[in-house]
């Protein structure tokens, strides 16, 4: 049974939460609890805090002796404490979200035509995301960019098969929306997403029950800078600079043509004011994402 998150360390919501597509929020009438990233990472079990301890030990170890043997870079800093860019995919890799200053990059709705795009964006920064995909006319469509997202080391992630509101639903219907897309990355990628994102943020019990029988965390979001809104890339990167703090996840869009040229502009000024950008599971670390709980900073 998945251990829970303390009460004193977890934030109860009654229908609180911003919509992606329509910026709504919601009336009151569900209650769920939702935890924040560094909560759960305080609530680690011992056993995983050790292991991301040694993890980054051996990290650290392996990157002094390629110094030692002239195999590393001056300036170069492999998952750094503050202001670099984690390297390893959806995991923990060696990044310590305890220390350093990070955030968390996830993208809804896609893969589309702007994707290939921010993908070169993404690795000539060394910065990996989270992308929250949809199933209809984008995964089916699309299958080479989903298999891109996982080569290049992003972390794959659910947003339902055609952004169907899943509390509006009938539960069947929800978790074949959930499992339709699960069903569907995984041919493509050997892979099976672990987070999801509820279309507009919109879950409660039922819908927290249906994520964890499907094996499913999941994931809200306290950035967004309404590109569904714009076309205007410097008002897209004004606005999640102006809400971006510690620990937070950011949400944008790869379907809409002014996310993408936003992305570079967005990503040097985080490294300017020293965050590290992670995914979703990195920010989590050394917890791992639970099934049917909802986190958010």
């Amino acid at each position: 049974m998945p251990k829970q998150t303390s009460a004193a360390r977890r934030t109860s919501i009654a229908g609180l939460l911003t919509a992606t597509s329509l910026a709504l929020a919601l009336s009151g009438c569900a209650n769920y609890d939702v935890t924040a990233p560094a909560d759960a990472r305080a609530d680690a079990p011992a056993a995983a805090v050790q292991a991301k301890d040694a993890q980054l030990a051996a990290a650290k170890s392996a990157k002094n002796e390629d110094g030692k043997n002239g195999d590393g870079k001056k300036g170069e800093a492999k998952g750094s404490q503050g202001g670099g860019q984690a390297t390893a995919l959806g995991g923990a890799g060696d990044v310590d979200c305890r220390k350093a200053k990070c955030v968390a990059l996830t993208f809804d709705a896609g893969p589309s035509e702007n994707t290939p795009r921010l993908l070169d964006i993404l690795k000539k920064e060394k910065v990996h995301a989270t992308f929250f995909m949809l199933g209809e006319n984008h995964v089916d469509k699309r299958p080479a960019e989903v298999k891109r997202i996982d080569a290049e080391g992003h972390e794959l992630a659910n947003h339902t098969w055609s952004h169907q509101i899943l509390t509006d639903i009938e539960p069947q219907e929800a978790k074949r929306e959930l499992s339709r897309l699960q069903d569907a990355v995984r041919k493509i990628t050997g892979k099976t997403p672990r987070l999801m994102r509820p279309p507009q943020g919109r879950t409660d019990e039922e819908v927290s029950k249906i994520s964890k029988d499907l094996g499913l965390a999941q994931v809200l979001w306290s950035v967004t800078a309404k590109d569904y809104q714009t076309n205007d890339s410097a008002l897209i990167t004004k606005r999640v600079l102006e809400q971006t703090e510690r620990d937070g996840i950011i949400l944008l869009h790869d379907i809409y043509k002014g996310t993408v040229p936003a992305v570079p502009g967005i990503l040097k000024e985080l490294k300017k004011r020293g965050y590290t950008v992670v995914t979703v599971s990195q920010l989590l670390s050394p917890a791992t994402a639970e099934p049917g709980m909802v986190y958010r900073p």
